[in-house]
């Protein structure tokens, strides 16, 4: 079983930063591909961001070029690095996984995190 924790989210202004982190709870990680989903209220969770065990990412046309994904060192971590943020960014973030390689389809991903909540005011 593995279990995700997310950490990082909170409140802050249009044009700001964010960190989020995803520690995974798991013997080995290897051939497991981790990405970050979110939901604002009143949508469906979409996809923002995903990166797999060598390291290829794959991310959302909406958050190409201002968001990075990122692996820790023991990569059982996953960090998401939120630059130039919106209020249209506001959502609560989660943290998914799966034993596979890079995709954006939300019934592909196993294993998921409780989430973290990220509030851009304008």
């Amino acid at each position: 079983q593995v279990q995700l924790v997310e950490s990082g989210g909170g409140l802050v202004q249009a044009g700001g930063s964010l960190r989020l982190s995803c520690a995974a709870s798991a013997r080995t990680f290897s051939m497991y591909t981790m990405a970050w989903f979110r939901q604002a209220p009143g949508k469906e969770r979409e996809f923002v961001a995903a990166i797999n065990w060598v390291g290829n990412t794959y991310y959302a046309d909406s958050t190409k070029g201002r968001f990075t994904i990122s692996r820790g060192s023991a990569q059982n971590t996953v960090y998401l690095q939120m630059n130039s943020l919106k209020p249209e960014d506001t959502a609560v973030y989660y943290c998914a996984a799966r034993r596979g390689p890079n995709t954006s389809r939300i019934d592909l991903y196993h294993y998921w995190g409780q989430g973290t909540q990220v509030t851009v005011s304008s």
